[in-house]
């Protein structure tokens, strides 16, 4: 359906050239991890970039809202020994898809997590306006490979506690770059309804429309010809991995959904 580690490899080569001096990328991933596997893939490869120094992940936050996100979230920032990143949940009007092929029971079942529900999680719009507000300026890459609901809510939140701006104002403020699995551009394919995009349409357009900074997009034509996860179901040494544990089950049975 949609291959987004393409997202993640975009965000580190664009917006500014890397340097050996560089300073790690700020990151925030937005993410609907759940209606298909790929996002568990992003993920490794977002802590992998954070092993190397190449970035540092602020926050991993959920544009979907099924039941078991937040401790899916936990499971992978745990695993990666990052327990303590902050997780946020869409609130209110939101997607709720869950995973299909059970991939997530699985790993919240066998590996441990901080955050058991959702409710344990904070509010994906107030921990954006804090996590932003406390970065420095024109700072932050926002990496969104879901639904645009959390960028909608975020351009239209009212000031509060963490910030005196609006939400459009603290984005243009603290947000370098957006960078979006999101769309299809390839004209071959016509009225094709990219699922991310189309399952938030209203959020979709409101986003794009008044997104204050430059937008990266990754288009569906680039991620579908993109293949992942079969070399690391094959590869002996990895052992009691919730990666390759989703791999191993989501790539021997057919996808639902």
């Amino acid at each position: 359906m949609k291959h987004k580690i393409i997202s993640l490899l975009l965000t580190m080569m664009l917006g500014t050239f890397a340097f050996a001096q560089q300073q790690p990328k700020s990151i925030i991933l937005d993410t609907d991890i759940g209606p298909d596997y790929d996002d568990v893939g992003a993920m490794a490869i977002l802590h992998t970039l954070a092993d190397k120094g190449e970035c540092r992940i602020l926050a991993t936050i959920a544009s979907n809202q099924y039941s078991n996100i937040a401790p899916v979230l936990s499971v992978l920032n745990t695993y990666f020994k990052r327990p303590n990143i902050p997780i946020g949940v869409v609130r209110g009007k939101a997607v709720n898809i869950p995973c299909g092929q059970k991939w997530d029971s699985l790993i919240v079942a066998r590996y441990p997590h901080r955050i058991k529900n959702n409710d344990e999680a904070e509010d994906a719009t107030t921990l954006y306006r804090k996590i932003l507000a406390a970065q420095p300026d024109q700072s932050v890459t926002i990496v969104t490979i879901g639904f645009m609901t959390n960028m909608a809510n975020l351009l239209q939140s009212k000031p509060d506690k963490a910030s005196p701006l609006s939400g459009a104002a603290l984005v243009k403020k603290k947000v370098k770059l957006l960078v979006s699995m999101a769309a299809c551009f390839n004209q071959e394919m016509g009225k094709f309804k990219e699922f991310n995009v189309e399952k938030d349409s209203v959020s979709s357009k409101i986003a794009f429309d008044n997104w204050p900074g430059p937008i990266i997009f990754s288009g569906f034509e680039i991620g579908e010809k993109i293949h992942t996860g079969l070399p690391v179901v094959r590869d002996k040494s990895i052992v009691h991995s919730p990666v390759k544990d989703v791999f191993r089950l989501t790539l021997t049975m057919p996808r639902v959904g």
